[in-house]
């Protein structure tokens, strides 16, 4: 792809490489290193995945589209094109392109070029869209229009239909336009850059290395070498799992995430509370919530009226006679109705203990910010009694350490919400328990005893504090990740 065309950068060098395929829906945990200290991970440790920008992005897409051209020998946007239909796996492409007999037949194929073509004649002609007489021009399955109507409809798939890869305007034509043909038509720059970032994230979102950091205002794009659910970390900070693209969630998967997710967010929860909390009328099956004491029910529906009981789901005439024996009603169906009411009210109870105490740890993850500024000033207190700056670090560590720790326990009760009880499972409670003891304890001391304590001990006691909670934190997450290995967990979905 020339300059003069979408004016790419070629100051990136590197290419991806590897081919495996993505793991989202594996039910597998994969662990990195688990520094706390994001900001110290982040500076000191050797980085697995590589942030780019968007001018390293196009030159990296560049370099791409260049060592495919220069074996298929072929114009650049119809390279872009393959590229994109094989995600950006330059060696797949190649390995398919030898491998087929016929050239042609595999660009024809790819919609790259048209099954058929005649000749047409020069000059100018209506045009079949605006009915003008004017030159006309066209891709080469010879559809043609006037250069306005081109333009206007190019605009239109790219500002309005966000549209990196467009068709033909013909009805039924599928021939892909390449990008020289874009460029010939569109002229406004503003069109232009808005192509050129079309192009940009289409290569992103179908290049499987790739994925879009989802930090507020980023623009950024992380690469690693294998596709894996796996915690990568942007230069803007934000942390988060490379398959999902999610806030890094360990140790639960990607799949089971979703779900809980979905759970968490959608009307499956008001359903259950429904049933938790009212009852069907036996004849018309319409829902009714009881609001009073009185156990004598009467539909409200106009065309039903039906009388029952409340406790039995029987009918209320028996109820005031000699013969009444509600305390011993044994009707199957209302059986059956009590039953679905007491499992839906179980349901209810079970999913709130775990989402309460999801939401709790979320909460408390995100007012840790009010922490980081109780110890910032805690830390310049302790610089102006003779530390340095390094030797008082030390306080932010623990509240890093902290809301990883918030972050891990939050996880633990989505894992532990679908967790199929076992002796495994047992243990898991028995190490999440010991974990968030510890880290209520550590909490605790950072936010209420730091001002109490004396500075010569404060040091030790914090750096012991904080070293034990992220032992606890690594127990918990190694036998998570040890089940996940030895297939050990079983799971209710």
């Amino acid at each position: 792809m020339s300059d003069d065309e979408i004016n790419m950068d070629d100051s990136a060098e590197s290419d991806q490489g590897e081919e495996d395929e993505c793991l989202s829906e594996d039910d597998g945990i994969a662990l990195e290193s688990h520094d706390p200290n994001a900001s110290e991970y982040r500076e000191n440790a050797e980085p697995d995945n590589e942030v780019l920008n968007h001018d390293q992005l196009e030159a990296e897409m560049k370099k791409t589209i260049a060592d495919v051209q220069a074996v298929l020998q072929v114009k650049s946007g119809t390279c872009r094109i393959l590229l994109h239909k094989y995600k950006w796996n330059k060696e797949s492409l190649l390995e398919r392109f030898y491998e087929h007999p016929d050239t042609n037949a595999f660009l024809i194929d790819a919609q790259v070029i048209p099954r058929h073509t005649e000749k047409l004649p020069c000059g100018e002609s209506e045009c079949d869209i605006c009915c003008m007489v004017s030159e006309l021009s066209g891709l080469a399955c010879n559809h043609r229009a006037c250069t306005p109507c081109w333009r206007s409809y190019l605009t239109n798939k790219i500002l309005d239909g966000a549209q990196s890869e467009i068709e033909c305007m013909a009805a039924n034509c599928k021939l892909l336009i390449e990008d020289e043909k874009v460029m010939f038509y569109i002229t406004d720059p503003a069109i232009i850059a808005s192509y050129r970032r079309l192009i940009v994230a289409s290569y992103v979102e179908t290049n499987r290395l790739l994925k879009w950091c989802p930090g507020v205002d980023c623009g950024k794009a992380v690469r690693v070498n294998h596709c894996e659910p796996r915690l990568v970390v942007c230069s803007c900070g934000s942390r988060f799992c490379f398959s999902c693209g999610n806030d890094w969630h360990e140790p639960v998967n990607c799949r089971l995430l979703k779900l809980w997710m979905k759970k968490c967010s959608d009307d499956s929860e008001t359903s259950n509370w429904i049933n938790a909390n009212t009852k069907e009328c036996p004849k018309c099956m319409i829902t009714i919530e009881k609001d009073g004491g009185c156990n004598h029910m009467t539909c409200k529906n106009t065309t039903c009226r039906f009388e029952f009981c409340w406790m039995c789901l029987g009918p209320w005439e028996p109820h005031g006679s000699s013969w009444y024996n509600c305390n011993r009603f044994d009707d199957t169906v209302a059986k059956t109705a009590r039953d679905a009411q007491e499992l839906s009210r179980a349901n209810l109870q079970r999913y709130l203990f775990y989402y309460n105490r999801y939401m709790g740890h979320q909460q408390s993850l995100r007012l840790e910010g009010k922490l980081y500024a109780t110890v910032k000033s805690k830390m310049e207190q302790m610089q102006t009694l003779s530390m340095s700056w390094i030797e008082v670090q030390f306080l932010r560590k623990a509240v890093d350490i902290l809301s990883e720790c918030r972050r891990t326990l939050m996880f633990t009760y989505a894992f532990a919400f679908y967790l199929r009880r076992d002796n495994n499972s047992i243990i898991f409670e028995t190490n999440q328990k010991d974990l968030e003891m510890e880290t209520e304890q550590l909490s605790g001391f950072l936010e209420r005893d730091l001002e109490t304590e004396n500075l010569v001990t404060l040091k030790q006691k914090v750096q012991d504090k904080y070293r034990y909670v992220e032992h606890r934190r690594r127990i918990l997450l190694d036998h998570c990740s040890e089940g996940a290995e030895q297939d050990l967990w079983q799971f209710n979905e």
